[in-house]
């Protein structure tokens, strides 16, 4: 029994001479920095820790993304400065403030705790440590850190130091801002095929000398975004050194004419309403007069009897505004608003933008509705495009996009029918094959290309958008992905620039998944 009793003393000791320490730590040896510290805050201003951002891996491992760390802190207590003018002149070599800037500083005595340099470098840090200067001291505060640097930046957003207006800003950090006071958050969007899917982006824009692009993954079965990279963007650490555009995420926040990847969608419709079929054939003059206005093929040939097939195997102008004439406007009308390109995704990042076909309400002229069959004189984002594109890949049925694995799989709705669905699935299978640039060896690959001019003042400009949208394997997707080039110089056809770039990606997902083949190459 006595010797319970004298193991229990002795275990209370120890704790009680541990937290002792920890006592005199506080009180003693950095007491003056938490009494100023406490004394300048005021109790609204001392928040819980904020929760880490994860990224995924297909292991199912999890890797910070957007996390907390301790940075030195230079602060003074003016109260213990004897001579303000060579403290200041002393601290100005270290901090490279002014030394006049620095004296004012110090002269107030009103604060105890005067922060004179935040996010201190190791260089600093030595330098202050041989000064020696009375008054001034290094302490730590805690702030937010992202470990990538500029990747996933769009997508991440970043933490305000803002006194007026702190919080997440952009992107998950602002809307989930909320949650991440005290808990964390896991994203759905995959490391490894993130890092690829910037480098792909990143040659891209260096190889052709692009003002930027987009690159989207999503997994077509659940509406999981895998990657999402966007060019030009910031480091979210060094957030302040970056003009203000760059804080506008395009995969949700810009709109553009598609130009003809819209032309699935437009083939999806016309199946679907049972108007065509994709052996429907019609003689294709190379040319088409609407209200006064000429409709011309890509490439300003004619290309007599062709299917539907052909039609988008070949890219028509010409043979797409027949499938939707035949279809009628209504019809049309009434699939672009199923696939929801008048309205939002949902997608849980903030300030989303829907696209518009207010030029099909607003004006009705046939002419309208040809172009837009094409990808023309209406406009999507993105997100909306890859959404609507992953829905034919899953055998008809839209899923809601989505990043953080908390917010489970949500259908939206059926917008083709299965048999629609594979049906167009072989159609981009054939296109692919037929172009050879996107196809990839043992498995079948369905995409189709864009190459969109941008509007300017009365008409279009030369520049482009090259896009390129597809999914694999085809019959039964892993992925679906959506690249976009935004005015490469000397505007070169997609098949040209990002079509090779989707083919390299795809390879990747594929080889990264382990998906086995699903075809016998002929």
């Amino acid at each position: 029994m006595g010797f319970r009793i004298g193991a229990l003393i002795a275990v209370f000791s120890v704790a009680f001479a541990a937290l002792g320490i920890n006592v005199y730590k506080l009180q003693i040896k950095e007491g003056d920095y938490y009494g100023a510290r406490a004394a300048s805050l005021s109790p609204e201003n001392i928040l819980p820790p904020r929760g880490i951002i994860y990224l995924a891996d297909k292991n199912g491992n999890y890797l910070p993304a957007a996390m907390n760390r301790d940075y030195p802190l230079i602060y003074s207590d003016n109260r213990k400065i004897d001579d303000v003018k060579e403290t200041a002149t002393a601290l100005s070599l270290i901090t490279g403030i002014s030394a006049e800037d620095l004296g004012e500083k110090l002269k107030d005595s009103s604060d105890p705790f005067e922060p004179i340099l935040k996010r201190v470098n190791e260089d600093q840090l030595s330098a202050l440590s041989l000064q020696e200067l009375k008054g001034i001291s290094v302490a730590y505060e805690t702030y937010r850190f992202y470990p990538f640097g500029t990747s996933a930046s769009h997508l991440l957003g970043f933490v305000s130091i803002d006194n007026e207006n702190p919080g997440g800003a952009y992107g998950v950090e602002a809307r989930y801002n909320e949650t991440l006071t005290g808990d964390n958050i896991r994203l759905t969007v995959d490391k490894d095929i993130q890092a690829q899917a910037e480098a792909v982006l990143g040659g891209l824009i260096q190889k052709f000398s692009a003002e930027g692009g987009t690159v989207i993954v999503q997994d077509p079965k659940t509406g999981a975004i895998l990657a999402l990279a966007s060019a030009p963007g910031f480091n979210p650490n060094k957030y302040g050194e970056y003009p203000l555009k760059n804080f506008l995420n395009p995969a949700v926040q810009s709109v553009y004419e598609p130009g003809s990847a819209f032309k699935v969608i437009t083939m999806a419709a016309g199946i679907d309403s049972g108007k065509i079929t994709p052996e429907t054939a019609f003689v294709d003059t190379g040319e088409l007069t609407l209200n006064g206005r000429t409709i011309k093929n890509w490439d300003n040939k004619a290309h007599d009897r062709v299917t539907m097939i052909e039609v988008l195997g070949k890219s028509l102008n010409t043979g797409t505004a027949f499938a939707e004439r035949t279809m009628g406007h209504e019809i049309f009308y009434e699939y672009l608003t199923k696939f929801r390109f008048n309205k939002e995704t949902g997608i849980d990042l903030p300030g989303e933008v829907a696209g518009s076909i207010r030029n099909l309400e607003s004006n009705t002229r046939d002419i309208n509705f040809a172009t837009a069959s094409f990808g023309q004189g209406i406009s999507v984002t993105p997100i909306s495009l890859i959404t609507a594109v992953s829905a034919i890949a899953n055998k008809g049925v839209m899923m809601k996009p989505y990043v953080n694995t908390d917010l489970k799989p949500e259908r939206v709705e059926r917008v083709i029918s299965l048999q629609t669905s594979l049906k167009v699935a072989d159609m981009m299978v054939k296109a692919v094959d037929g172009a050879q640039v996107a196809k990839i060896s043992g498995y079948t690959v369905a995409g189709k290309t864009g190459t969109a001019q941008i509007p300017g003042k009365g008409g279009y400009s030369d520049d482009v958008i090259n896009s390129f949208v597809g999914f694999a394997p085809a019959y039964d997707p892993r992925f679906t992905i959506l690249i976009k080039l935004d005015k490469p110089a000397g505007a070169p056809l997609a098949g040209l620039s990002v079509v090779p770039a989707f083919r390299d990606l795809a390879q990747f997902i594929l080889n990264y998944y382990n998906v086995p083949p699903d075809r016998i190459d002929n």
